[in-house]
């Protein structure tokens, strides 16, 4: 038993010692130094040309035209919200619009759905003859279902008599 127990410190003196570290022949090579890196382009802040935030912004307003009762002709202070429109889809090309045309909630529902698809065909139009791609605006009714101002009177009726530009985003 006392030869196994020097036998055994033996082996485990000579596994400690295949263990241990050697110092190295030769040090590595100092750090070299190295240029700062490059800092990521800046981000743009704010929307992105061409979405419909950054058109919201451009157009303060101007992105929505109003009519009469039962009208769909193009005013005065429709033709210039519009012509700004346009600037702003010809400065963008890529960038495609959808023209929503909507009524207040007088009239029968078809009606109503009509007379929003006249409102928005008659500002696409006035759009393209501006310059702006047939291809790049496409027009949509929604008659009385989306009202903006909720009441039966005359002040919201007027708000609801709309076309409203937004970006195809």
């Amino acid at each position: 038993m006392k030869r196994f127990a020097i036998c055994l410190a033996a082996s485990s003196a000579l596994a400690l010692g295949a263990c241990a570290k050697k110092p190295p022949e030769e040090l590595p090579p100092a750090p070299v130094a190295t240029t700062a890196p490059t800092p990521a382009p800046a981000v743009p802040q704010g929307p992105q040309p061409g979405s419909q935030a950054h058109f919201s912004n451009a157009m303060r307003g101007a992105d929505t035209i109003y009519f009469d009762t039962d009208k769909y002709d193009i005013d005065s202070q429709d033709a210039a919200a519009l012509r700004q429109q346009a600037e702003y889809l010809l400065q963008y090309p890529s960038a495609g619009a959808t023209v929503q045309g909507h009524a207040d909630e007088r009239g029968t529902r078809e009606y109503n759905l009509a007379l929003g698809e006249r409102r928005a065909n008659a500002a696409k139009n006035y759009l393209v003859s501006l310059g702006v791609s047939d291809s790049r605006l496409r027009t949509v009714s929604y008659g009385e279902e989306r009202p903006v101002a909720l009441g039966s009177d005359e002040a919201a009726w007027a708000q609801n008599r709309r076309a409203v530009t937004v970006m195809i985003d």
